[in-house]
């Protein structure tokens, strides 16, 4: 009997060697799976930071773009308000020049007023005027009307006259000044 037991046991141990054996490769193939499973998992969760990443950029550059088009639609109808009282300024200039021979003091006083607070409006809404006569005759700011024989050398591609006056609205020309040129 003894020797019976003898032989069972290397048995029983063989046996359980091939259950623990087996049970290992079952634990090592969940464990594969497992890792399979983490890489699958940890390329989905780069994927979907990616994509909100990408996500934020664009509604950020959404946001800053309207609120770029808000500004801009703004100051465009700002500047088609103040271009609709530039005709009202060149009247004010023109009452100005002519009031200048006049004896009437009270007319002289409420035209250069109303000029003076229209003006004064205006240049805190961004407007300026644009300085030519006298200056060098330049295209980005300047419109030739005319050209005129210069009466000196040194007034050659000079501004002499301004027929009507120009105007920039926060850097950006509004009005081109309109020019007799020196030839």
């Amino acid at each position: 009997m003894a020797e019976e037991k003898e032989k069972k046991a290397p048995k029983k141990e063989q046996k359980k060697e091939a259950k623990e054996a087996r049970k290992l490769e079952e634990l090592q193939k969940q464990l594969e799976e497992c890792r399979k499973q983490l890489e699958e998992n940890q390329v989905k969760i780069q994927q979907e930071k990616d994509d909100y990443l990408r996500l934020m950029a664009e509604f950020e550059t959404f946001r800053r773009r309207s609120a770029e088009d808000r500004l801009s639609l703004i100051s465009s109808a700002s500047a088609d308000t103040i271009k609709g009282l530039l005709p009202v300024l060149d009247d004010c200039e023109r009452a100005i020049k002519i009031l200048e021979g006049s004896s009437d003091e009270a007319a002289k006083e409420g035209t250069h007023l109303i000029y003076d607070k229209l003006t004064a409006y205006l240049k805190t809404r961004g407007l300026e005027v644009i300085e030519a006569k006298g200056q060098k005759f330049d295209t980005d700011f300047h419109e030739a009307v005319t050209q005129f024989p210069a009466p000196e050398e040194s007034l050659k591609g000079m501004v002499i006259d301004v027929v009507q006056t120009g105007y920039t609205l926060n850097g950006k020309v509004l009005r081109y000044a309109k020019v007799v040129v020196g030839a």
